[in-house]
């Protein structure tokens, strides 16, 4: 398999860019999760994010949203003693304030789809060089989110996240998923 060039050696890497990257998903937390583990790379190289992901679920309790939105300066210090994640205290914060953006909302999932008409764009890139990092549409999301509360979710955040949940299929067309994903759609 010749997979997007992003992909590196990295077992883990691939297993993530063959099993999840792009793959549509549809449930609301796991979205949600997906959202704060990119604002968490801000600034990182996703594999650091990889490589810590079981912490940050165990440390952020499987991400349940209703759990999180409750917590208080008690979490968040046990949080920053946390070798198991990124310990960064304003990234922190942001997601016990985005857990209760997201219990404002109706549905998440519902709510992000709508910006692609229920649909991944399938945008056909031949290079990696040709990915943007971010669309008009990650800027509109991304203020949309920020009038909700959430924090970061800035433009760039938001398009890696569009692109990890499958709201865009960015996998280039020389990789056998790109095939894979819009013959799903």
């Amino acid at each position: 398999m010749e997979r997007c060039g992003w992909v590196g050696q990295d077992p883990l890497y691939a297993d993530y860019h063959d099993a999840e990257w792009g793959v549509p998903q549809r449930d609301r937390r796991a979205m949600w999760e997906a959202l704060q583990l990119e604002g968490f790379q801000a600034g990182l190289s996703w594999i650091t994010i990889l490589r810590k992901r079981e912490g940050f679920r165990a440390g952020f309790a499987g991400f349940a949203p209703e759990t999180v939105a409750g917590w208080g300066e008690a979490e968040v210090a046990r949080l920053l003693a946390d070798p198991g994640i990124v310990r960064h205290r304003g990234k922190i914060e942001a997601v016990i304030g985005n857990a209760r953006a997201f219990l404002a909302m109706e549905d998440f999932a519902a709510w992000a789809w709508d910006f692609v008409d229920g649909m991944p764009l399938q945008p056909a890139r031949a290079d990696l060089s040709e990915l943007p990092g971010q669309t008009d549409l990650s800027r509109q999301i991304s203020k949309e989110l920020k009038a909700r509360g959430f924090r970061f979710c800035g433009p760039t955040t938001v398009y890696a996240w569009m692109q990890a949940t499958g709201l865009v299929n960015d996998h280039v067309v020389t990789c056998p998923r790109h095939a894979q994903l819009a013959a799903q759609t």
